[in-house]
């Protein structure tokens, strides 16, 4: 990787439980987002990305995302919850990847539709769909704060799904 490149690797979280009687915050994970969750992790290894910093949404089936998908990935680093990712648009992604610290080169952000699928739009100006789980790497050259429309590059997407489609 080029020394000036960053990676943003945005995950949107994996499938929640739409049946659970928790408030929407605090909804958990569906049986399939508790087997796909982890398959995230495993593709960003096998893909060689390695993260320097990973910043989640506080709401429960982001947080659970988090930590199943960070367990396969090798010397993960701590998870930063950030309220302001719980619902937010595009506008605020932009905001919590503008303040991410100078010496990480690459970050996850794992955080909510529809937010994350307008922030792969607005950097890189090719529209994807982003299902449950779905990763999306980008790439751009500069600082944090230089990210902005049309800056990255849209270098993988992937959606790790269990063998048997559950």
């Amino acid at each position: 990787m080029n020394p000036e490149d960053r990676l943003l690797i945005l995950l949107r979280h994996a499938k929640a439980d739409r049946h659970s009687s928790a408030g929407d915050h605090e909804r958990p994970l569906a049986e399939r987002g508790r087997t796909e969750a982890p398959l995230a992790g495993s593709w960003l290894r096998e893909h060689g990305y390695t993260v320097d910093r990973v910043m989640c949404s506080t709401a429960a089936r982001a947080r659970r995302t988090s930590e199943l998908a960070l367990s396969e990935i090798d010397d993960s680093p701590g998870v930063f919850f950030d309220r302001r990712m719980y619902g937010a648009d595009v506008g605020g992604l932009l905001e919590v990847v503008h303040d991410l610290p100078e010496e990480a080169r690459t970050a996850v952000l794992i955080a909510h539709n529809p937010g994350l699928q307008e922030m792969v739009g607005l950097l890189t100006g090719e529209e994807t769909e982003l299902r449950t789980s779905t990763i999306a790497v980008l790439r751009f050259r500069g600082t944090w704060k230089d990210a902005d429309a049309g800056r990255a590059t849209l270098e993988a997407v992937a959606t790790p799904r269990a063998q048997n489609g559950a």
